[in-house]
């Protein structure tokens, strides 16, 4: 969004998973290139075939902002191209779960505009612009109910990993509070996910879930009305932030100073578990590495905690 505004004559494709496709929409002078993964671009030869068909868009330069095993197979194809790939700072991050570093590194959002700084096109993001709230659908409005006379919460209450996962009998109290002056709405996914959520939905007045009724489209529009997201250190914080939302991150055994912090939002839009008594967070980058004596870390934070917060 940053770049098509400061480079308005730059024609800009973005190549990902058919999945993400909507979070791109609406962006001028952006197109998105679908690359089938498990079918037609599978391996090193479907890749060889992907930089084929990509070539054919005349490209004059590539920002390679994942910099893993396939990107790298597709510079080494694109001879010839300018192809500039992000520096994660992995070995920053080791130091930083590994004790050897406490400090804030730089955010992923940085480190995406330095790989366009080193094409040419250096970026500001220090005033970053916002799409509108969208109109919901008459599918939508069925689901959530057209009444704005509450704050519309929504809260995302799981993670990829148990240790970002704010506890369900704790996120219960905060929804039984919040429910109580506020509409409070439900994200999720999966079969297991969405099965706990509609028990969350029949036990209180003003909470709906949404997970597995609509569509990526349709759920975008309806975060873009939300007043505030409340979110674990996952998805929905992101899709949240990128549409200009408010949110409220809750952080277990991954830690903000890795730079993964939702974008834009205040650093005081944020509940960590407390270090003091669990020295070592963060554990892991992703969560996917959390010691026995870790995982009720997030208990450290009281659900009249989050309940002020989000107040």
């Amino acid at each position: 969004r940053s770049f098509s505004k400061q480079y308005p004559d730059v024609k800009v494709t973005v190549l990902s998973r058919d999945a993400f496709k909507p979070f791109f929409r609406n962006l001028k002078n952006v197109s998105f290139f679908s690359a089938d993964l498990k079918g037609k671009h599978k391996g090193v030869i479907g890749l060889f075939k992907l930089s084929r068909e990509l070539k054919k868009l005349k490209i004059d330069g590539v920002a390679d902002l994942h910099n893993v095993l396939r990107t790298k197979i597709l510079k080494f194809f694109f001879f010839g191209l300018k192809v500039v790939q992000i520096d994660k700072g992995r070995q920053e991050k080791k130091d930083l779960v590994n004790g050897k570093i406490f400090q804030q590194l730089k955010s992923t959002h940085q480190r995406y505009a330095e790989v366009f700084a080193a094409l040419g096109y250096p970026l500001d993001l220090t005033n970053p612009d916002f799409p509108n709230r969208a109109t919901l659908n008459s599918k939508i409005e069925a689901v959530v109910g057209e009444n704005r006379a509450y704050k519309w919460i929504g809260i995302a209450p799981f993670a990829a990993h148990e240790g970002k996962m704010y506890p369900l009998e704790l996120m219960k109290n905060v929804i039984e509070a919040l429910s109580q002056t506020n509409k409070v709405i439900l994200f999720g996914g999966g079969e297991e996910e969405i099965r706990q959520l509609n028990l969350l939905e029949s036990e209180f007045e003003n909470v709906t879930n949404v997970a597995g009724m609509l569509s990526l489209d349709e759920e975008l529009d309806l975060i873009s009305n939300l007043d505030l997201m409340v979110s674990m250190d996952s998805s929905n914080a992101h899709i949240a932030a990128m549409l200009g939302i408010k949110v409220l991150t809750l952080w277990g055994v991954t830690h903000p100073y890795a730079g993964f912090y939702p974008f834009n939002q205040s650093n005081d839009n944020s509940l960590l578990a407390n270090r003091n008594i669990y020295p070592l967070i963060p554990t892991s980058i992703y969560g996917n590495k959390c010691p026995e004596s870790y995982k009720d870390c997030m208990k450290s934070i009281a659900p009249q905690d989050v309940v002020n917060k989000v107040e």
